[in-house]
Order: structure tokens, then sequence, then C-alpha cells
């Protein structure tokens, strides 16, 4: 048993772009629009509330152009979403919402299902996971198939524009059926995937991984 961990953990290989997650990013109004904000409350109901405590439509009244600030808050274990406007350096809360909900719905809204279905856990950073069949002997980088080794390319790639990411992938060749047996997990910053055109190349990449 002892053999069969080692030479898994040896043949688990690990890319890191090290350092922290990003927590907050720059967005358009028109952008967090598209969002899927539409899909959890035509309102925004239990989203933004206003000081009298009345649910407010605060997106739509404000210009689409406007740059305003998203952050990634952890409360008691839950990542939150939180949208602020920065005017005259004061900062105005305008969102809090439970990261998940609008992630989910943002990856609904833009159809992006494999990166969906990999996401396993939100924090400041999200951590997805695909996995396939039972273990078994675990291979060599070098006899890994072509579309893993896509993958690791491509994937390598868009963690360096993050900069930060962590891919551990472990592959046990195929089973008698011919059916690829891995595991694999990938650690990226939660408020990149918000990232319309970084959240397509995730789920692009993960594709390569039947």
């Amino acid at each position: 048993m002892f053999g069969s961990k080692e030479e898994i953990l040896k043949k688990t290989y690990v890319f890191e772009t090290l350092g922290r997650p990003e927590k907050k990013r720059e967005f358009k109004v028109k952008t967090l629009k598209k969002w899927g904000f539409d899909l959890i409350g035509d309102r925004f109901e239990n989203i933004a509330i206003d000081k009298d405590g009345k649910a407010a439509n605060i997106l739509k009244e404000l210009p689409k152009n406007l740059k305003i600030e998203a952050k990634i808050e952890m409360i008691e274990g839950v990542a939150y979403l939180n949208i602020a406007l920065e005017r005259e350096g004061e900062t105005k809360e305008l969102l809090k919402i439970e990261a998940a909900q609008i992630l989910l719905a943002f990856l609904k809204k833009h159809k992006l299902p494999h990166l969906a279905e990999s996401i396993q856990s939100i924090g400041s950073a999200a951590t997805l996971a695909k996995h396939r069949c039972e273990e078994g002997k675990a291979v060599e980088l070098e006899l890994f198939p072509n579309s893993f080794r896509r993958f690791l390319k491509e994937a390598k790639k868009i963690e360096k524009k993050m900069e930060f990411g962590r891919i551990c992938l472990v592959y046990f060749g195929e089973n008698k059926d011919k059916i690829p047996r891995y595991k694999m997990e990938w650690q990226v910053p939660t408020i990149a995937l918000f990232d319309e055109e970084i959240a397509q190349k995730i789920d692009k990449v993960l594709a390569e991984l039947k």
C-alpha cells in the first residue's frame, strides 16, 4: 500500500504559479449587467439593499461605462462578491452576494459547462477538479496522451496571465474499455473567473480532459 501511494505521489505532477490570488478587479457596469443577475432576480431582490432596507435596482441606475470594483470577501468560511464604487477617495458598497450564487449564474449565462461542472469550492481561490474511473498505476509525464499535454500547455498559459495558479495532475493510463483514468485539481483566483475571456479559455482547456 505504501509503495503504491509513493508511486502515485511521485507521478502526480504539480505546476505552480506562486503568489497570492488576486481578490479584486475593476469592471465596467455594462460588463456586470451580463453576469447573470437576471437569472437570480429581476430586480436583484435580497442582493442590493439601500439604506432604507428596500431592494434597490442599482446596476440599472449607473452609467454603463462607469468602472466599479469587484472583490472577493471571506466571511465565516463563505466567499462573497462585494461590488463597490470609489469616488473622491470614498468607497460605497453597492452589492454583496454569495460568490457561488452569482458565479454559477454567470457561467450559465455564458454557456461554460465544463467550468461550472468542475468547481469544487470557492474562496479567494476556486478549486476546479475533474477525475475519471478508478486509480491504477500512475505513469510518467512523457507518457501522457496528447490531449493531456495540450491541457497542461494551455492551462499554464492561463495561469501566467492570472499570475496565480496550481495544477495537480496524475494519469493512470486507460482501463480495459480504453477509458482514460486520471485525477486533476486546479486552483485559480475566483475573481478571475468573472472575466469572460479568461472563463472561456478555462472552459475550453477543461474540455480537453474527457
